[in-house]
């Protein structure tokens, strides 16, 4: 309710999509943390919308390390333009989209770095006669099981090698630190939409 946000100096989402939704009516011009993953598109242009007018901090995962595993991803991409790239990430048998908004920001950084759209690119899993890859496909993999906290693992397959870019999660803790670090680092910033490279003060 608005009650519930009075006095905030900063708001932090980890929820589904309709609460998502729910809170940017009532949020105002509070700065926002946005962790929510599985957003649609009107949803995502509702966020955007609200960076017009307030500091917003959108990610889809806030662990540090991951962030600078997406800036290797990037550069090892552009360094490496014939390599193959896929992207597989492995999940607790509870969550509920796929692939992990994770997993799609480092196949976005590897498309980015190479001047193109995922859209264009990405092929999520295979199954049954679908031919050799295309040129520059990237490949999207998500594994279900346990109480796996959260694995990414990239590789870029070249010609007799290939480069293997991950991270494994160990404790929400993690995340959890991350999002603090983010919302003390957004409380005073002027209206705009912000990533964890902005915190950790990386390239954009």
């Amino acid at each position: 309710s608005p009650r519930a946000l009075a006095d905030c100096q900063v708001v932090i989402d980890f929820t589904l999509p309709p609460g998502t939704a729910r809170l940017l009516e009532l949020i105002g011009d509070r700065p926002l943390v946005v962790g929510t993953t599985g957003l649609d598109r009107g949803l995502l242009e509702r966020v955007e919308a609200q960076a017009e007018r307030a500091p917003v901090l959108r990610a889809s995962n806030f662990s540090t390390g991951i962030t600078l595993l997406g800036e290797l991803v990037a550069r090892a991409a552009e360094a490496l333009p014939d390599y193959d790239i896929e992207v597989v990430e492995f999940h607790h048998r509870h969550k509920r989209d796929a692939p992990s908004g994770t997993a799609l920001a480092l196949a976005e950084a590897a498309a980015e770095a190479r001047s193109a759209r995922l859209s264009a690119l990405a092929r999520h899993g295979r199954r049954g006669a679908v031919g050799p890859r295309t040129e520059g496909e990237i490949g999207l993999h998500a594994l279900r099981g346990g109480d796996v906290v959260g694995e990414h693992s990239v590789y870029l397959a070249g010609p007799g090698e290939r480069l293997l870019l991950g991270h494994a999660a160990t404790s929400r803790q993690a995340f959890a630190q991350g999002a603090l670090r983010a919302a003390e680092w957004l409380v005073d910033r002027p209206p705009g939409l912000y990533d964890m490279r902005d915190v950790l003060g990386g390239r954009r």
